[in-house]
């Protein structure tokens, strides 16, 4: 990703608010980019949408491949049924979470 293929991130209280566009069952987990009409980060993942796999994998990569946190300091706020997500992330600030999307 180049720098001005940043996400929209944002700040809530002590946590970074990180869009998401999601499209599971790919053959690897993986960020490709950013969503130019929304901000999100569009991250692939190889879960299917069912039982909450797909969110689970999302969560397990971003936290530790992407942003580098333990997994447990992401929460989806927002969009738990659908591609669109909302991640909440904890223990970072604003300007490493950019550095860490970089």
């Amino acid at each position: 990703m180049t720098t001005y293929d940043q996400p929209a991130l944002s700040v809530r209280g002590d946590r970074v608010l990180l869009p998401v566009w999601v499209q599971p069952r790919s053959r690897c987990a993986e960020v490709v980019g950013v969503v130019p009409e929304t901000g999100a980060l569009k991250v692939r993942v190889k879960a299917p949408p069912v039982g909450g796999a797909a969110n689970k994998e999302l969560l397990r990569f971003l936290g530790r491949k992407v942003l580098r946190v333990p997994p447990s300091d992401l929460e989806i706020v927002h969009g738990r049924a659908g591609r669109n997500k909302l991640i909440a992330v904890a223990g970072l600030t604003l300007d490493e979470a950019r550095a860490r999307l970089r």
